[in-house]
């Protein structure tokens, strides 16, 4: 069986840190509102000029070393954004370009925070039909381009980031078989208006910002992710139980423990990173999972659950052996 295997990994975070504090005297908040809400210490933020492609070409350049690659091991780059360096070409051609890569091909795959979801399940289908043989997948945003600072209700939430898989296509056997294992993906258009952003080339010939409901957001992020995971369980076998870690879309603590409870999915297996880095949107999963590896909690061979939900609604979930 051809599976798409994990081989390389990396990630990478601006310089500039913002913490609660640092917030307080910029909006109307408190950083013990912050924690008591959202589990959010810091995010980073990219410097003036300091685009969503400079985050992705770090991070592909950190993957490709993790697995002893170069760019032109690689057939093509899958990479999700909701915050492109310009409305086209494609931020992930500019990242094919820097990277020296002038093969194969590159596009971008927008599904807001469950983007990296999306373009994992993509890059997978891609490797599977035999379109080539490694893909480079990458998340990468810089949310804070977008955001209404004057919004204490969502500006406090956001940060910017980027993280890189490598996956390739190999042919794996048995119960240990390494792996993309199964994905399961969903969109529901009738809630569009509860996170959005307000602007666009063909509404407003301009960026906008971004807008929530939060509590209707956090009601849907907790309730709609069960149909995926339980579909995800179905068609492995595996379950709360058997899986070694999960990792989901780092958007809230407060949503991440309700999820992992109504789950049945105990603490220790969760992994969490929100409050270095808040909500980064499509980087926060391979951001998560990059410090999970970096630091030994993932290994090769264990079983690992993501899932992600945001704007469309869009939402999903992957299980991969490492």
């Amino acid at each position: 069986m051809i599976r798409s295997v994990v081989t390389g990994i990396g990630s990478h975070l601006p310089e500039k840190i913002l913490t609660n504090r640092e917030l307080e005297a910029m909006v109307d908040t408190s950083d013990e509102w912050i924690v008591q809400r959202s589990g959010i210490c810091e995010r980073r933020i990219a410097a003036e000029g300091e685009t969503t492609s400079d985050l992705a070409v770090t991070a592909s350049k950190k993957a490709l070393a993790d697995a002893g690659l170069g760019s032109a091991d690689i057939d093509f780059i899958v990479l999700a954004t909701s915050t492109p360096d310009q409305t086209f070409p494609a931020s992930a051609c500019t990242v094919q370009e820097r990277l020296g890569m002038h093969h194969g091909y590159a596009f971008d795959l927008q599904a807001v925070c469950s983007g990296f979801l999306f373009a994992l399940a993509t890059a997978d289908a891609h490797l599977k039909a035999g379109f080539g043989k490694r893909a480079l997948v990458i998340g990468s945003e810089t949310f804070s381009r977008i955001l209404d600072w004057s919004d204490r209700t969502t500006c406090v939430l956001f940060g910017d980031g980027a993280g890189a898989l490598v996956l390739e296509a190999r042919e794996e056997t048995g119960d240990g078989a390494r792996g993309v294992l199964t994905s399961h993906l969903r969109s529901d258009g009738r809630h569009r208006d509860k996170l959005y952003v307000d602007g666009g080339p063909s509404s407003t010939r301009t960026v906008g910002y971004l807008r929530m409901e939060g509590r209707e957001v956090f009601k849907h992020a907790v309730a709609t992710i069960t149909d995926v995971i339980e579909d995800a369980f179905a068609a492995t076998g595996e379950s709360a139980e058997t899986i070694d870690w999960f990792v989901p879309h780092q958007a809230n603590k407060r949503i991440i423990d309700a999820s992992a409870k109504r789950l049945g999915i105990a603490p220790q297996k969760v992994v969490t990173t929100v409050e270095k880095h808040g909500n980064t949107s499509a980087a926060s999963i391979p951001l998560a999972l990059d410090v999970a590896v970096r630091d030994g909690r993932i290994k090769k061979g264990d079983l690992v659950l993501l899932e992600a939900m945001g704007g469309g609604f869009t939402w999903g979930s992957a299980l991969l052996r490492w």
